[in-house]
């Protein structure tokens, strides 16, 4: 099992480039699903989530090439099976994303509960009313859901939640549906934009992405299409305050800035220099930051991947700091980690309040998911002394050679 290891304290100074968002690219492979013909995604980054989806379209009959230049091959002619893999289903939550491809293309699928990170209870159920208010017959029993239609008919549908995964497993089964399929309350991040536009490459018929009320008008079949996903918009974010919290002075390219202006906002308050330019974002940070409260929010508000991040840089903030967290109830589980190297954090239910100190202290800790494991390589960079990080296996889920691109700013970082 490898570990990451912070060898001493820096200063982030130079240039990095942003991969494409892990977000975005995980249900376009999905979608890839919709039709018989080849589809080509260009740009990849090869982590593992994105390493496990490919691995679930194979499974089903999809045939799938990786290039050496990154760009991704799927040809789903023929669909073998109606049953994902158990083992990679478990493996991913993403992963529950075929089942609106599948139930539109194929008319059955039988589909385990999903996994992925343990930050607290992310039920599917709003993708389930979704697909029975298109005519799904849907059963559940011993872990697993079953479903199936002889054809999907479009239908007007409410989101209690603006669900990001509901959104985007209904809009792709609403794609080859009968009839137009209207989401209300649909999520309007930009990875539903990113598969809308992809979608309508395709020939779909996908209006409204982007905003809260989605229509969908079905069509019998679609093509093959070629598409680049976006930057990865937390992956930005995650270097803009790794910039900040060192004091450091980046330039982060390949983002869209109007993707992250949540993050740099609450840079800016916090005292760091934020310059936008058209793809590209620039960091400085001269003096200690300044504390800051944050609540986060569905898109457009701040993103509560980056929750753990920030919450990195307001241990190293002067002054106290206040994060809540609306959208999981259980993403707190880094806090332990944090205090472990010096952080002064209480938790008052859904919030937390962070008493910053002058510099942190290295320690053994723990990714204890994705995101925290971010912020953990954050903290080990504003730490006096070596900090080793396990369980990195998280970090690789979202996040491609983050360490080769840390000692691109000149940290000091090596994987055992």
């Amino acid at each position: 099992m490898s570990t990451l290891i912070v060898e001493s304290p820096c200063r982030l100074q130079g240039t990095v480039n942003i991969s494409c968002a892990k977000n975005a690219i995980l249900p376009i492979i999905a979608a890839t699903l919709l039709t018989e013909d080849r589809c080509r995604l260009e740009d990849i980054a090869a982590l593992e989530d994105v390493k496990v989806m490919i691995e679930v379209v194979n499974s089903l009959g999809a045939e799938t090439n990786l290039d050496g230049a990154n760009t991704l091959e799927i040809t789903a002619k023929k669909i073998e099976r109606n049953e994902a893999s158990y083992e990679l289903i478990r493996k991913m939550r993403a992963s529950f994303l075929i089942m609106g491809p599948m139930l539109a293309r194929t008319g059955k699928v039988k589909i385990s509960l999903p996994g992925g990170c343990a930050i607290g209870s992310r039920p599917i159920d709003l993708h389930l009313k979704g697909f029975a208010a298109m005519g799904a017959n849907i059963t559940l029993g011993h872990g697993y859901i079953e479903a199936y239609a002889d054809r999907l008919k479009g239908e007007s549908i409410y989101l209690d939640f603006p669900s990001v995964g509901a959104t985007e497993n209904i809009m792709m089964a609403a794609a080859l549906a009968e009839g137009v399929t209207t989401i209300e309350n649909a999520a309007e991040e930009p990875e539903i934009v990113d598969l809308a536009n992809f979608l309508n490459k395709m020939g779909a018929r996908v209006k409204g992405a982007g905003t809260d009320t989605i229509k969908v008008e079905g069509v019998r079949e679609l093509k093959g299409a070629a598409h680049s996903a976006i930057p990865d918009r937390i992956e930005a974010g995650t270097f803009m305050v790794a910039a900040a919290a060192t004091r450091g002075d980046v330039l982060i390219e390949g983002v869209v800035p109007e993707h992250v202006k949540p993050i740099t906002a609450k840079l800016k308050e916090m005292g760091a220099e934020v310059n936008e330019y058209e793809k590209s974002i620039r960091v400085n940070a001269t003096e200690r930051l300044k504390s800051v409260d944050i609540k986060t929010m569905p898109y457009p508000g701040f993103p509560t991947d980056m929750q753990s991040p920030m919450m990195t840089a307001m241990c190293v903030a002067k002054g106290t700091s206040v994060i809540t967290e609306t959208v999981f109830e259980n993403r707190f589980m880094h806090i332990s980690e944090l205090k472990l190297m010096g952080a002064k954090i209480k938790v008052d239910g859904r919030s937390a309040i962070v008493e910053g100190v002058e510099r942190l202290s290295g320690a053994k800790v723990r990714a204890t998911d994705l995101r925290a494991g971010a912020a953990l390589i954050i903290a080990g960079l504003c730490s006096d002394g070596p900090t080793e990080i396990s369980d990195v296996y998280h970090i690789d889920r979202g996040y491609i050679n983050i360490e080769e691109k840390m000692k691109g700013l000149g940290a000091s970082i090596i994987r055992v």
